[in-house]
């Protein structure tokens, strides 16, 4: 199919249709943004909101619905005008398999306009084997066509091969700038505030390279074991589910050289230099664990397979120490590390920088230890600078040295501001069509790329996941695998 001209501007969407608008990203996620949105009048006012999915509603009934869902998940600390946002909901139901009733949705969503202010924005919260289905529906139904954007909800395939048909599929209907590919964490205000760190602040920009950073951490740890998603992450595992997107992302903005500017096309094309530059995996460079029963905060929790209720090789851990082939990185590693029922639930970035090449304290007996830059994306946003610094006293025993944090906890630093919920700034970009914190189609293909050979790696070398009690810090080979570096891991 013949992509459809339209027109190069951006254009700010009257119009949002929401697929999956009963699911539980839905109830979560997507209405208490959306209500916040409105509440803070970040919304225009002809913005319209229609939702789809195959429970049956008609508006007076999903009203309710996202009134519930409101009532349930809206924070605490912030003031909302629910009945305001109410207000702009409608429903109409669909399957989206079949092609049956996308006509009666195009009816619901009525005409789209051409002009700056007016156009249809397409939120995609469904299952990956959909997508193919809804774009063919809208397209037949000129749902495609004039100001339309589309915004994909991952996972973007299980490989290489169908993230390629799914981007196939999309592409016949959606030129790349109306394609917004959403990962989540590109959303929270701490994973931006990475490039404001970086590029915003002379004190760590000449220092960020292989010069003086000796090894970078990204961990993403949960607590949760699989709370309702047996199917989908048996037949996922933690390297597709979280490293393909989320860690790797991290990783892009850690890694990336300065863009010219702040915009899409600028910052897109530096992550996508760091993703191919990744070097492949070596099968003595990575970790897959599977969690068996422990304790998780003083209460017994089953082992995977027991929640699962069958056999299963799928993996609940992965730690790897990755490689990035470029002059900044030579010699740097990165760990990345993953899983399921760890003891604490957190997200963090450690940069660890080298040692002071000499020290004039050592006959002192003072002993000195790299400073390290320690940036916490979650439960708490916090940005901690360790440096070192002297013991008050006389030191007639000797000169003592401390590393001392610098805490900026971002809630206390930026009191005024309101804070977020990650998917606040997502879909108001997606309605205002700003590109630059979605994935483009070839950030995800290098993505892919790099993990498929991981998992090969895995097969050629007959490797399974390696037990690890729930509530430890995974298996003893992921904590092997970096100190054999002379490396720790941070806990």
């Amino acid at each position: 199919m013949p992509t459809p001209a339209r027109s190069a501007e951006p254009f700010k969407a009257d119009k949002l249709l929401l697929f999956g608008a009963t699911g539980d990203l839905a109830q979560r996620m997507l209405l208490p943004s959306l209500c916040g949105l409105d509440s803070d009048g970040l919304l225009s006012d002809s913005i319209r909101i229609i939702g789809t999915a195959r429970s049956g509603h008609d508006d007076a009934d999903y009203r309710e619905f996202a009134r519930d869902a409101l009532t349930r998940f809206l924070p605490g600390d912030r003031t909302f005008n629910v009945d305001r946002f109410l207000k702009r909901l409608s429903y109409q139901r669909l399957d989206a398999s079949t092609a049956e009733g996308f006509d009666a949705l195009a009816d619901k969503v009525g005409p789209i306009g051409s002009e700056a202010g007016e156009g249809l924005a397409i939120f995609l919260s469904t299952a990956p084997f959909l997508f193919k289905p809804t774009i063919k529906g809208l397209a037949a139904n000129d749902l495609t066509t004039g100001n339309v954007r589309i915004g994909l909800e991952k996972p973007l395939g299980h490989d290489l091969a169908s993230s390629c048909q799914i981007n196939d599929a999309v592409a016949q209907a959606f030129p790349e700038r109306q394609i917004f590919r959403i990962d989540h964490y590109l959303g929270k205000e701490t994973v931006q505030n990475l490039l404001a760190l970086r590029f915003a602040n002379i004190l760590f920009e000449p220092l960020w390279n292989a010069a003086h950073i000796d090894h970078v951490q990204i961990s993403v740890a949960e607590t949760v074991g699989l709370e309702g998603r047996a199917g989908f992450y048996d037949d996922t595992g933690a390297l597709r589910d979280m490293v393909q997107n989320h860690m790797l992302q991290l990783l892009a903005l850690v890694a990336m050289e300065p863009p010219t500017s702040f915009d899409a096309t600028a910052v897109r094309d530096e992550k996508v230099k760091v993703l191919r530059s990744l070097r492949r995996v070596a099968a003595d460079e990575t970790v897959a664990g599977q969690y068996r029963a422990g304790a998780i905060g003083g209460s017994a929790v089953p082992g995977y397979l027991d929640e699962l209720g069958k056999p299963s090789d799928a993996e609940t851990f992965v730690a790897i120490k990755a490689h990035i082939d470029n002059w900044r990185w030579q010699g740097v590693p990165f760990y990345l590390r993953t899983g399921k029922r760890m003891p604490q639930r957190t997200t963090e970035i450690i940069v660890r920088f080298r040692c002071v090449p000499f020290s004039i304290f050592a006959d002192k007996g003072a002993k000195t230890q790299p400073n390290a830059l320690v940036i916490t994306i979650q439960p708490e946003e916090n940005i901690r600078l360790s440096l070192m610094a002297k013991v008050p006293g006389l030191d007639r025993g000797g000169i003592r040295l401390r590393s001392v944090p610098l805490d900026i906890a971002m809630p206390d630093a930026f009191a005024g501001p309101e804070r977020r919920i990650a998917y606040e700034r997502l879909l108001l970009d997606l309605v205002e069509g700003n590109q630059t914190l979605f994935v483009r189609r070839d950030e995800v293909e290098a993505q892919w790329r790099w993990v498929d050979a991981i998992r090969q790696t895995w097969t050629d070398n007959d490797m399974t996941p390696k037990p690890y009690t729930a509530g430890s810090h995974g298996p003893s080979a992921a904590i092997a695998l970096a100190e054999r570096n002379g490396v720790t891991w941070h806990e």
